[in-house]
């Protein structure tokens, strides 16, 4: 039976070390800052094991990650190097796409594009998705990343899209995730984006007569059909009719 109890714990303020008892430990710092420690003998070393604070560990949580760890160091399983050696395999979305940059931009000649690349991941993609592992992101996390700038910054939205598309790719080539990125099931759940306004582009209005006149030097049937399409300032389409057809 361990020493704390919940209602005990909220009592505790001054800084120093509570024992719950088998070698856990509720530890107060000067700040007031309240975590979990697990002291164990390791191959005849003593050490100390952070399990994380009392605002995200409950009592019962901190007993079973106890429990949990010392069933390992009996084991024979080094959990410090264990945990250590979990947080190197996998990396961060953000550790993954400095890593792919650094292996693209060489190859890239725009130096402009080397910096915009990071660079929007850095503002939209890092401050969501930056710290969880690369085999952690789904769908709904990206969708999370692109919903606040889909329809204010469609094209923006997209060089995001196709980066994190890249970054999640390259982790799966390297074994990290096991599929590549979920860009189909993003594209699917996200509205329609408004379509770009613009023109088709036109010759000067002054330029045209001198146009008209060095065209008349040809002899084809695509110089009358662009003749025509002058003249009556129609669709190029509507132009593709039979020779001998009326045009009015």
């Amino acid at each position: 039976m361990g020493k704390l109890t919940a209602v005990k714990i909220r009592s505790l303020t001054e800084p120093g070390r509570y024992s719950d008892g088998d070698g856990l430990f509720l530890e107060i710092d000067g700040k007031g800052a309240a975590s979990w420690i697990l002291r164990v003998q390791n191959n005849g070393k003593r050490q100390d094991i952070g399990l994380g604070s009392t605002k995200s560990v409950s009592l019962k949580d901190a007993r079973d990650a106890a429990f949990a760890t010392r069933q390992k160091i009996a084991q024979g399983i080094n959990p410090v190097a264990e945990r250590k050696q979990e947080r190197q395999a996998i990396p961060t979305f953000r550790e993954a796409a400095k890593l792919v940059h650094e292996e693209h931009e060489k190859a890239w000649k725009n130096g402009k594009h080397q910096n915009q690349w990071i660079a929007t991941l850095t503002t939209y993609a890092f401050p969501k998705i930056g710290d969880l592992t690369v085999d952690k992101i789904e769908g709904p996390a990206i969708r999370d990343v692109l919903i606040s700038i889909w329809l204010s910054k469609p094209e923006t939205a997209r060089r995001v899209r196709q980066r994190i598309g890249t970054v999640l790719d390259w982790a799966c080539a390297k074994g990290f995730r096991a599929t590549e990125a979920p860009m189909r099931s993003v594209s699917k759940g996200s509205p329609r984006q408004p379509k770009k306004d613009g023109h088709f582009a036109a010759m000067p209005y002054a330029d045209v007569p001198a146009f008209v006149e060095k065209l008349g030097e040809r002899e084809s049937v695509g110089r009358l059909a662009v003749e025509a399409l002058i003249l009556t300032a129609t669709r190029s389409g509507e132009i593709a009719v039979p020779l001998g057809r009326s045009l009015i």
